[in-house]
């Protein structure tokens, strides 16, 4: 009889650490959709036109595309 109750015992506390992992992994997942909620209610600019760098004549960086020229090519 002492052997039964001890096997209870393991069992019952093996399926108590099941369900407190169970709780930490949907307390976790909760959290992560609660973060990318915030993150998409805050993105600003994120489309393409936003991420584009254009380099001018002095092969700087800059926001803004150059105003296409109809004159010749550079010559060297």
């Amino acid at each position: 009889m002492a052997l039964i109750k001890k096997q209870h015992m393991a069992k019952s506390k093996s399926t108590f650490m099941k369900k407190e992992l169970e709780k930490k992994r949907a307390k976790k997942k909760e959290e992560k959709a609660y973060r990318k909620e915030e993150r998409s209610k805050n993105a600003t600019g994120s489309d393409l036109e936003s991420m584009m760098a254009y380099v001018n004549e002095h092969g700087e960086i800059v926001s803004t595309p150059q105003p296409k020229s109809t004159g010749n090519p550079i010559e060297e």
